[in-house]
């Protein structure tokens, strides 16, 4: 297989684009371009947060969010750390969703750990010469 003289894309000969394999993977980039949508928005911000999330271009990052490409390596480990949508659809494509409970159930507790700090606080505040409610 010869690479063109000029520009950045492989010819489109010998099955690049035709075969089963390239069409999963254009499946995984569809996937990953919606879960990055729907943590981020489809606007040039969310671009640049993902850019600098991962270190990559924005420009491949412009093309993993119109689903020309998917991110491979380090990117996609970079993007499931800062995306819960991202890791969720890793997770379902591995067909591994049930481990996603698991990150919901911590999710949770953290959630409710910071609730219990923000009620402890409100009674500290009251007992510090706050407004106070008496049960009559």
């Amino acid at each position: 297989m010869s690479f063109p003289k000029k520009g950045k894309f492989f010819p489109k000969e010998n099955g690049y684009g035709g075969n089963d394999r390239q069409q999963s993977e254009h499946g995984f980039a569809d996937e990953i371009a919606a879960a990055l949508r729907r943590s981020l928005g489809d606007s040039r911000a969310g671009a640049k947060v993902v850019a600098s999330w991962t270190g990559a271009n924005e420009k491949t990052v412009k093309n993993w969010f119109a689903g020309r490409y998917g991110p491979s390596g380090n990117h996609l480990v970079s993007l499931a750390r800062h995306s819960d949508e991202v890791l969720g659809t890793f997770l379902a494509l591995a067909g591994r969703q049930d481990l996603m409970v698991a990150v919901k159930l911590a999710a949770a507790e953290h959630a409710i750990e910071e609730l219990l700090v923000a009620v402890r606080q409100l009674g500290a505040d009251d007992g510090q010469g706050g407004p106070s409610v008496s049960s009559g």
